[in-house]
């Protein structure tokens, strides 16, 4: 079962919802806006080695600047929440905004479900149909919580201890 936007609220002043920093003004109906970080993330290579992508050779780290960076078409693009996001107790899920699709962004399409556990700035896959600028800061997506049905065993992946934008960690399950 989805939470409202109500409920949000309630379990994040309950502590089983962390969002940080939080802003009560981006509660929705049932989730909560979340805002693009100030770091974009791109591969170099031509061909992306799923063994070898986490490494900081094969990647290129831009800094948003304050007239902000525009993302072109045809380019795979990582970003980050401003937000730190989770909860122990709740799965979650990661969205764009009508008004972010509207403009030819497409964000979180294939990875959009949040570990119960995972409480990070999450990375964001990002594509573009049209050359769009963006801005550090900008609201670009909303994350709603799920109730667990069942045992809950809370995410130890890869990924829990991120603090900014994080490339693929594909290269640990590399047989």
């Amino acid at each position: 079962m989805i939470l409202t936007g109500n409920e949000i609220e309630l379990e994040v002043t309950k502590r089983r919802i962390v969002i940080e920093p939080y802003n009560k003004d981006c509660i929705e109906p049932n989730s909560y806006r979340f805002h693009l970080g100030s770091k974009l993330m791109v591969y170099r290579d031509d061909v992306v080695d799923a063994y070898e992508s986490n490494k900081d050779t094969h990647v290129t780290e831009i800094e948003i600047p304050k007239e902000g960076y525009v993302l072109h078409p045809k380019q795979f693009y990582l970003g980050h929440t401003v937000e730190r996001m989770g909860s122990h107790i709740h799965a979650s899920e990661l969205y764009a905004r009508l008004s972010t699709s509207s403009t030819g962004i497409f964000i979180q399409t294939s990875a959009p479900l949040g570990h119960t556990g995972a409480i990070i700035p999450w990375t964001l896959e990002i594509l573009t149909l049209l050359p769009v600028r963006v801005y550090a800061g900008m609201p670009i997506g909303k994350i709603c919580f799920w109730c667990n049905k069942g045992e809950v065993k809370t995410y130890a992946g890869r990924y829990k201890d991120s603090r900014s934008v994080v490339s693929s960690m594909m290269s640990g399950e590399n047989p």
